[in-house]
């Protein structure tokens, strides 16, 4: 995502989902992955306001974990199931695996960021093979999530 300008629409639709959030009084959690990395950026906690200093460090590049990074992310939805559990997967469909969807998450959303000449269409495979909403990232709107 790093060299086409993704990362930076990503960055963009980020901070939208969270003032929506935020403006919803809903809680959230966010986790990053790229190379061989995952890190929890934001432990599960109420939404508050964001700015571009709080996302300007989220990187990208190396790869993606993605079963890494779905399995964190269940387990940080295990921990909540006292409310209704989202998952956000915002991803340029560039890694060739394909996680089971989490089992706690109550809804999936897959929102995807792929740009190459020849689409593989993975972010749209995923979120059919996880019953999941598909979102094109050039198209979405975070107000209408």
């Amino acid at each position: 995502m790093r060299n086409d300008g993704s990362l930076a629409r990503a960055k963009g639709l980020l901070l939208a989902l969270m003032d929506e959030a935020y403006r919803r009084r809903d809680h959230v959690a966010l986790l990053c992955f790229a190379g061989s990395v995952v890190e929890l950026r934001l432990p599960p906690r109420r939404a508050s306001a964001w700015n571009d200093d709080w996302i300007a460090p989220i990187g990208a590049g190396g790869g993606t974990p993605l079963a890494l990074g779905v399995r964190r992310a269940d387990e940080l939805l295990k921990r909540h199931a006292d409310r209704r559990r989202w998952l956000w997967l915002l991803t340029d469909g560039r890694s060739a695996e394909s996680p089971a969807r989490p089992g706690s998450a109550d809804v999936a959303c897959v929102v995807g960021f792929e740009t190459a000449r020849v689409p593989l269409h993975r972010a749209q495979s995923l979120a059919a093979a996880w019953d999941a909403r598909y979102l094109d990232a050039a198209a979405f709107d975070p107000r209408q999530a």
